[in-house]
């Protein structure tokens, strides 16, 4: 290192904030400028916020339909092979499982019950698949299986708003409300998140399911009813 080089590392270790806003000041000004542009371009329209607006990234996805199938067939009987709770099928719960922790509904030693129907794997991808699914086994490949999500909530309510919004406690958005804030809606006369439940009854987590949490109320589900006018929007 030269005299020159020393002394331009000494000067910045020397430079003050001051310094560096005053010599900087063009650039930072650029800086916020710009930012203060883009920013705006990104601001939702009050008189119509679903319109859908740009983004950082060019968006793939037009739409979203989600299915919440509860009462449907365990995934443990479909999809989600458990080779240890296999072997456990039939016996005792293992002590280590029940030490320290209290379970709603379970009284004493319960025993362990595995997948009923066997499972291979299928498709390129190796997924391991039950046999009560031989068509859905055409197209194993073209799913995704994301199992690297967990709970500890049990019960259904808590477990449902879970899954939904990302937290137990109600207050959240809904993955629904979400898609909608940030996709928005090309339709102007219908809304961007439409709800359509079986049944005769809500989930157990109720309506908070399609909530939208502390985001404003037009990126709330909007209920579809089988009586009078469907859509009340």
């Amino acid at each position: 290192m030269n005299v020159f080089q020393q002394l331009h590392v000494d000067r910045a270790r020397h430079l003050t904030r001051r310094h560096f806003l005053q010599n900087c000041s063009v650039g930072l000004g650029g800086m916020w400028l710009g930012s203060q542009a883009f920013g705006a371009t990104l601001k939702k329209d009050p008189a119509n916020p679903l319109r859908p607006d740009l983004s950082h990234f060019a968006p793939k996805a037009k739409r979203v339909i989600y299915l919440h199938m509860a009462g449907s067939p365990s995934q443990l009987e479909l999809f989600d092979y458990k080779p240890e709770l296999a072997k456990l099928d039939g016996k005792e719960c293992p002590k280590e499982f029940l030490e320290g922790k209290q379970f709603a509904f379970i009284q004493g030693v319960p025993k362990m019950l595995g997948s009923q129907f066997p499972f291979h794997q299928a498709g390129q991808s190796g997924q391991w698949i039950s046999d009560r699914m031989p068509q859905f086994e055409q197209v194993i490949d073209e799913v995704c299986f994301i199992k690297s999500m967990w709970t500890d909530q049990f019960n259904h309510g808590p477990a449902q708003l879970l899954m939904h919004t990302g937290s137990q406690i109600p207050g959240s958005p809904s993955a629904g409300a979400w898609s909608t804030y940030g996709l928005g809606s090309e339709n102007s006369n219908l809304p961007g998140f439409i709800v359509l439940t079986s049944g005769g009854k809500n989930p157990d987590a109720g309506k908070s399911v399609w909530g939208a949490g502390y985001l404003p109320s037009v990126y709330q589900g909007v209920q579809c009813r089988s009586q009078g006018e469907p859509v009340l929007y």
